[in-house]
């Protein structure tokens, strides 16, 4: 099996102004003590993404952005491509989380678009896929997972995952209280693992699953133990550092 290097990575949404995102910035930097082995990804609202990727210039830890346009330019108001994200540095990139998948009714077939165009800049596309409260209930997960996850193979092919990074949102368990289990999981992690060895072994051993349901610094240990968890997508806690260093820590 693959030795495959943690990620963590922090997805601030619409938080933070610049008196709250510096100090929060400069407290993670001075944190991230040598023995975390985890890469770490920040990704802040697009309007600081200038700033953060200098605070970034000097350190280890890479830019991300929350989302991206499918196209290269033009009139696209509010959107921003994949060349504008290189401007300021982005290695990593969210495309189809949760909140633009069910809030702002972005489909499979655009989110795999995305993906496509994060990846023909060479931006790490960090795809996220998912299923809702009742589609987990109706025994429905594997099947909505896949759907999402065969949707942009279709569309990308499977050898642009050598450079992509997985994560796994339940979204039932992201700000209700509710938690999955390291179990459950560990049970859907490994279900994308497979899915993707049906096409190429290779990148299924190699790609890395982040987990996404409310990752904190108290459940943060015990779900990484877990065999295909290799690592987070952190909301609420990536925005005190204190919380987003202990999850840190946690990958060791």
């Amino acid at each position: 099996m693959t030795q495959r290097r943690p990620l963590v990575a922090a997805n601030w949404k619409m938080n933070g102004v610049l008196a709250t995102i510096r100090p929060l910035v400069r407290d993670v930097l001075q944190g991230l003590t040598e023995d975390i082995h985890a890469e770490v990804v920040i990704c802040p609202p697009y309007i600081y993404l200038s700033e953060v990727s200098a605070l970034l210039a000097e350190s280890s830890v890479q830019l991300g952005a929350q989302n991206l346009s499918q196209h290269g330019a033009g009139a696209y108001t509010g959107e921003i491509s994949a060349a504008m994200l290189l401007d300021y540095n982005c290695r990593y990139v969210i495309v189809g989380h949760s909140e633009r998948r069910y809030l702002y009714g972005e489909s499979d077939e655009l989110v795999a678009e995305n993906f496509v165009a994060a990846s023909n800049a060479d931006i790490i596309p960090i795809l996220c896929v998912g299923e809702q409260l009742q589609e987990r209930e109706a025994g429905n997960t594997e099947e909505v997972v896949a759907r999402q996850l065969d949707t942009v193979i279709d569309k990308a092919g499977i050898d642009t995952f050598a450079k992509a990074v997985i994560a796994y949102e339940p979204v039932w368990a992201i700000g209700t209280g509710r938690n999955a289990t390291p179990d459950q999981a560990q049970e859907v992690h490994a279900f994308i693992r497979l899915r993707l060895a049906r096409h190429d072994d290779t990148i299924a051993d190699g790609i890395r699953v982040l987990y996404g349901g409310s990752v904190k610094a108290d459940n943060a240990k015990e779900l990484f133990s877990m065999a295909d968890v290799d690592g987070g997508l952190i909301g609420g806690a990536s925005l005190q550092a204190d919380d987003f260093l202990a999850i840190c820590q946690a990958t060791r």
